[in-house]
């Protein structure tokens, strides 16, 4: 396929390193400097100039061609050394979004590999989301679900993400602050995670810029103005290192001494609450050397020369950092009388502080996939983890929430008694410990020992502590360890356990919430029945009692159970000889019978500015057992006490006492509905919830983001029991009901929401 010539055309200066590929390509020769066949400069070559035309006529919004961009992300994976895939992905990554080329025309030009790269960083632009919460929850569920097919989608998109905050100045500053703060929360620390130091300092650096410009500007001017005296001292202190190391047979392959970047100051001086002058290591020395034994030759000849500040040694070589960071840190007091850090590292090492797993590539080492990088270690534990609970976590903001946890560094080491290794995050507890280790341990870890002493479950664990958790076959998670539990596995498993446990209770639960709704005539031939089959199955579960427990626990909502329910009878019609036994005529009918006559009565036309047709002139009431809203078919009961007409939702049970002839046909006046009017209406709701610190205010959070206010909260709370949290809420209609209904079961701690009344939802 071959897009159609292009009449607009831009002068864009094409990069040394590309215009070489192209000369390579005309000449018939291989690029030998990249170390790339004639076949990948092909496709390198290839990819820029179908991206070239695709884009030819497109600006950005600095007025510049679009190309530009491009052009930048795969110069950018060219220097991290990325593969001519990489390289091509980076110049097409934009053409799936921002053209009508398709994933499967890509393919056909460029392969499998380039199609699997492009389609892992594009957006889900296209696609319809209710919140920009749940669109980017959903780009970045996307984008780690292709992480782990391929770990390279990631470093190309934080070459895209790289390029874009470059060049942020062009857009308002609305848009502005909130890629540097998605930039801040997620990418740099992806970028920390995959060991990319140079992504990610740049990255926060930007991001600084944009989110804190005053505090920004101010770090700019602290740095310039000691540039001078700190580049002096340095290259004083590297001298003299440099000279002894050569006197005792250490030939270093480089000393040299390196700036810290700007966020990186700032955020030590907000911890440690400490003005610049106080901050020592704003510069570092950094010592390259030939292995790991000179490493600590190095060090002991550093220790020699300068006085060595004590607590200020970190040893990353023995016990490297998660994204696999190893060096030597030490802080000494220089020459001048002012501390310094001096590091000291291999090559190797220093090659994968600088560009981390890409360093696989760049160095011409083998595998790229997350699975035959992280076979035979950790270095991809957290990217494991994300995969494991992502799924769990169905509410958009939780889930968000989540990512951005757990992507910081996990920066406490512990010992197993076997003496392993276990990295957690800072503040993690035995509980956490436990989990890391295996569900089972967690799901009956009755106690633990902390350096041979027993400790609470609750106690934080530091820097080399041994950790050995103790186990009872009766003993079972308490809801009282999701108040301490810091790590998102541990929390997701304590919930798992407690679903699962209480799994007869959800099932009977859903199976009363479906009774109720679709009624007891052939209910139990409805539960045997394929439709039902059909339907677990179309819901991601196996089995219809699963389906059940998952309605009862709120995993499901019943609409969408009943909805997909009659779709399946439509469709699965009984021929003579089936021996299905299910009633299909009367799962078409709703529950009541005096609802389905009101259905069939014909209704009023729309008149007068009442809310309700039916009842104009007269005295009228929602009834306080079923709490209607506009949207819900409604009925009007004449109330026996001059009360006038009682407003019910159809199927509510008190009708089936109510005699036929004191039923009115009522509706809602869609009148009323599009004018716009903010009347709202009052609904009580229950919530049953795992017993957490948070929780209350979680749900509160949907609730506004919703525009639902708030008339009154009761909570009760039981011990090692769910909390019971009552709400009476105000509802404009029955399609925002639904949408805060919706958000509120997708969040984890929610076990049961109902409507509370005599009438479920």
């Amino acid at each position: 396929m071959n897009p159609p010539a292009l009449s607009c055309s831009f002068e864009v200066e094409i990069p040394d390193w590309l215009n070489s590929c192209l000369i390579d390509r005309e000449q018939g020769s291989a690029n030998s400097s990249a170390d790339w066949s004639s076949e990948e400069n092909a496709l390198i070559c290839g990819a820029f100039e179908f991206a070239y035309r695709l884009h030819e006529c497109q600006r950005r919004r600095s007025g510049e061609p679009y190309i530009i961009h491009p052009i930048a992300v795969a110069g950018l994976l060219r220097d991290l050394g990325g593969s001519s895939a990489m390289i091509a992905a980076g110049f097409l990554h934009d053409v799936v979004e921002d053209t009508d080329v398709t994933p499967e025309q890509i393919e056909e030009m460029f392969g499998p590999e380039v199609r699997q790269l492009v389609e892992g960083v594009t957006k889900l632009s296209k696609f319809n989301f209710s919140s920009k919460t749940e669109r980017q929850a959903e780009n970045f569920r996307r984008m780690f679900l292709a992480m782990a097919k391929d770990i390279r989608v990631i470093v190309v998109k934080l070459a895209d993400r790289l390029h874009n905050m470059r060049t942020l100045d062009s857009l308002p500053d609305a848009k502005r602050r909130r890629i540097a703060l998605e930039t801040r929360e997620i990418f740099a620390p992806l970028a920390n995670r995959l060991g990319i130091g140079r992504f990610k300092w740049e990255l926060e650096d930007l991001a600084f810029k944009y989110l804190e410009p005053e505090s920004y500007r101010e770090m700019q001017e602290l740095v310039a103005e000691k540039r001078t005296d700190r580049e002096a001292r340095l290259a004083n202190v590297t001298e003299v290192l440099r000279d002894r190391l050569k006197q005792v047979g250490i030939d270093c392959i480089d000393v040299s001494g390196r700036p810290k970047h700007l966020y990186g100051i700032y955020q030590k001086m907000q911890r440690q609450n400490k003005k610049f002058q106080e901050i020592y290591d704003v510069a570092a020395v950094r010592t390259i050397v030939k292995n790991n034994e000179e490493c600590y030759r190095a060090l002991a000849i550093v220790h020699d020369v300068f006085r060595p500040i004590p607590g200020r040694f970190k040893d990353y070589i023995g016990l490297p950092k998660p994204n696999r960071y190893q060096s030597l840190h030490t802080v000494v007091i220089g020459q001048t009388g002012r501390p310094i850090e001096i590091q000291i590292r291999t090559l190797e090492m220093h090659q994968v502080a600088e560009y981390g797993i890409a360093a696989h590539w760049k160095y011409k080492e083998t595998g790229s996939s997350v699975a035959q990088m992280s076979s035979d270690d950790e270095k991809f534990t957290w990217l494991r983890q994300l995969l494991e609970w992502q799924s769990d976590l169905k509410d958009a903001q939780e889930y968000l929430d989540n990512v951005k946890d757990n992507l910081f560094d996990e920066d406490v080491y512990v010992f197993t008694p076997q003496g392993d290794v276990i990295s957690l995050k800072r503040g993690a507890t035995p509980v956490d410990f436990a989990y890391r280790i295996h569900t089972e341990i967690g799901n009956h870890c009755a106690g633990a020992k902390v350096n041979d002493r027993m400790v609470p479950l609750d106690t934080p664990l530091k820097n080399g502590d041994i950790v050995e958790v103790m186990t009872q076959k009766n003993c079972h998670p308490s809801l009282d360890w999701l108040n301490f539990v810091v790590t998102t596995g541990a929390r997701n498993r304590i919930r798992q356990w407690y679903k699962r446990s209480h799994r007869d209770e959800n099932v009977a639960r859903g199976r009363e919430m479906l009774e109720k709704e679709m009624g007891k005539n052939g209910f139990e031939s409805l539960l045997k029945s394929e439709s039902m089959h059909q339907v677990a199955q179309r819901c991601n579960y196996q089995e219809v009692e699963d389906l059940l427990a998952a309605l009862g626990y709120g995993e499901v909502t019943l609409n969408s159970v009943v909805n997909r329910l009659r779709e399946a009878v439509k469709t699965h019609r009984p021929t003579e000889d089936d021996t299905d036994s299910l009633d299909y005529e009367q799962l078409e009918l709703t529950p009541s019978t005096s609802s389905r006559a009101l259905r069939e009565a014909p209704r009023p036309l729309p008149s007068g500015k009442s809310p309700i047709i039916g009842v104009e002139g007269l005295v009228y009431h929602l009834a306080g057992c079923c709490s209607p809203v506009p949207g819900e078919a409604i009925v009007g009961a004449v109330t026996r006490r001059d009360r006038g007409i009682s407003i019910h939702r159809q199927g509510c049970p008190n009708l089936d006492r109510i005699s036929g002839d004191r039923l009115l046909p009522v509706s809602w006046n869609p009148t009323d509905e599009e004018s716009g009017r903010a009347q709202t209406y009052p609904v009580e709701i229950s919530i049953e919830v795992l017993d957490r610190v948070g929780v209350l205010n979680d749900i509160l959070s949907r609730l506004k983001d919703n525009n639902v206010n708030v008339r009154s909260a009761n909570v009760k709370t039981y011990m090692g029991k769910p909390a019971a949290i009552e709400l009476g809420i105000d509802i404009c209609d029955r399609h925002q009901l639904d949408r805060t209904f919706a958000q509120i079961r997708q969040m984890s701690d929610v076990l049961n929401l109902r409507r509370m009344g005599q009438m479920e939802d």
